[in-house]
């Protein structure tokens, strides 16, 4: 099984620990997971963000893992997702962790996911206190699930832009965002993981939550 993480900043920071730690010690032998990011941890990322040192953030993570959790395959890809890398980062049979927070990056990924013919691609996305999370599953050439465009004109035609296009003054701006959203979008990726991986149950393919009404809620999307 080799596991991708696309996103290292505050849900993906949160994951790859949690995703580690279970493949470490449960019956998944044999894992090895890839962690890719091009940004770098910065002081101000203490807030909402688990590492333990500045620097790449893919990288940082690895090393963090790997003295965490000694024995697991863990490599990293220090540098953005765009049409250039994708097939360096995304291969037949992965499972695709999207930790992201913008819909460009989003759509490349779906839109290269749909030409292979096995592939699994769970992704987070929240504002400050509510958030969803999708899974698109294709097994033997057949979607099972909608792919991250079906029901998201947002992400299918997206009008922002990837991390590398950003100015300096972009990138320097970014919207508030709550540690513990963060913590809950990267919970609910390890139920979908739990549920579309583990137990391949795959009906209910999108979940929705909002901590200031205290729920959360799956939704059943149809394959267009």
């Amino acid at each position: 099984m080799n596991i991708v993480i696309i996103g290292l900043g505050g849900i993906g920071s949160i994951l790859c620990e949690r995703l580690a730690r279970y493949l470490k010690y449960s019956a998944e032998r044999g894992t090895s997971l890839l962690l890719v990011d091009g940004d770098s941890y910065e002081a101000k990322n203490y807030e909402r963000q688990d590492f333990t040192t500045m620097g790449n953030k893919a990288e940082v993570k690895a090393a963090d893992l790997k003295m965490q959790f000694s024995g697991l395959d863990v490599s990293s890809f220090p540098a953005f997702v765009n049409e250039t890398t994708l097939a360096q980062v995304i291969k037949e049979g992965d499972i695709v962790f999207m930790c992201v927070d913008n819909h460009k990056t989003r759509m490349l990924v779906s839109n290269y996911s749909k030409t292979l013919t096995d592939v699994t691609v769970i992704s987070g996305g929240n504002e400050l206190t509510d958030g969803n999370v999708q899974i698109y599953v294709k097994k033997s050439g057949t979607d099972l699930t909608p792919d991250l465009c079906a029901y998201h004109p947002e992400i299918a035609n997206p009008d922002d832009k990837l991390p590398e296009e950003l100015s300096c003054e972009e990138l320097a701006q970014s919207d508030p965002q709550l540690y513990f959203t963060n913590l809950t979008v990267a919970t609910i990726m390890c139920w979908a993981f739990y549920n579309a991986v583990v137990k391949e149950q795959y009906e209910k393919s999108e979940i929705y939550f909002d901590m200031i009404q205290m729920a959360s809620h799956a939704k059943v999307r149809v394959v267009k």
